[in-house]
């Protein structure tokens, strides 16, 4: 029996659709939510903030790459405001970016990061405003750094190394913001927060999760509608490749991350596959990520179709 790769995976990765515009290299979806904020005036200008943050995203252009209309990145911002005092926010913000996988329908989840070190001034109707070599405001570096993030991750999933321009420029925005008061830039205060994500990715010592971002995606993903078990080779030695990673810097951030986007994926796709390929792969998981333990052992519970 012959399984799409939309069958195979099956993932329900929802999107927030709210406004789309087509232009320049991204087609996010915003959404600004401050659900303990109860008073109607108030309101209002969280649905101007939306709004400006959408435009700022969408309508800049931040590459120098001529991008058709459907090359562009299909990604989401979710900003949750939990306290506000006059011009000052604070709360979290969750960005994902997804991949088209090549003959098929299916989006393969490539970054998924809930920041909660959000805060930031914003008067209504004052526009977004940044520069790549001075730290304007919390807001627009915020924005603009994951967006480097989300174009550096995705020009990896295509060619080896392929984000490293972007990458650099997010590192920029870090350094930028090393003057300023607000968390989430700095090395010191923990290490999970945005200095890590970047200064992980440029350490040669992430040179391996780097070549498994490629080899999964290009080498991998994108072959499977017409040689699935091919595919599904290349995947798992994408993924052993991580090994490295785990053995010189267990538990990093960026490895944390990798995971919470592709756990989910890795099951779907590995439950079909033949044992000695589900032996490997759970060996390995059940090492480098062991809290998705009981999710990866849910590969072991289904047989593969050649087995039946």
């Amino acid at each position: 029996m012959k399984f799409t790769l939309c069958l195979i995976i099956g993932l329900g990765i929802s999107i927030l659709q709210t406004t789309y515009v087509h232009a320049q290299e991204l087609n996010c979806a915003v959404q600004v939510l401050a659900p303990q904020i109860q008073n109607s005036a108030d309101k209002k200008i969280f649905q101007t903030l939306q709004q400006s943050i959408f435009e700022f995203v969408n309508n800049r252009k931040w590459t120098n790459d001529v991008v058709k209309q459907d090359e562009r990145i299909e990604c989401s911002i979710i900003i949750t405001v939990t306290e506000r005092s006059l011009n000052d926010f604070k709360g979290s913000i969750q960005v994902q970016a997804r991949r088209p996988i090549y003959k098929s329908a299916y989006n393969s989840l490539l970054l998924n990061v809930l920041d909660k070190n959000l805060s930031f001034t914003y008067v209504e109707y004052q526009p977004l405003e940044f520069s790549e070599t001075t730290n304007l405001s919390n807001l627009t570096s915020i924005l603009s750094y994951y967006v480097y993030v989300i174009l550096g991750t995705d020009y990896d999933s295509y060619a080896l190394e392929g984000g490293s321009d972007y990458f650099q420029k997010a590192q920029t925005i870090v350094a930028n913001a090393q003057s300023g008061n607000d968390r989430g830039w700095k090395s010191s205060e923990d290490d999970q927060n945005r200095y890590w994500i970047v200064e992980n990715i440029l350490n040669s010592t992430f040179k391996p999760l780097r070549d498994c971002m490629y080899q999964y995606h290009r080498l991998g993903f994108d072959i499977m509608v017409d040689e699935l078990e091919a595919g599904r080779a290349i995947v798992l030695k994408s993924l052993l490749q991580l090994n490295k990673v785990h053995d010189r810097r267990p538990g990093t951030y960026s490895m944390q991350l990798f995971f919470l986007a592709k756990a989910d994926e890795i099951v779907n796709l590995f439950t079909l596959a033949e044992p000695a390929e589900k032996t490997k792969l759970l060996e390995l998981l059940n090492d480098i990520d062991p809290a998705n333990t009981v999710k990866y052992n849910k590969i072991t519970e289904n047989v593969s179709p050649g087995n039946e």
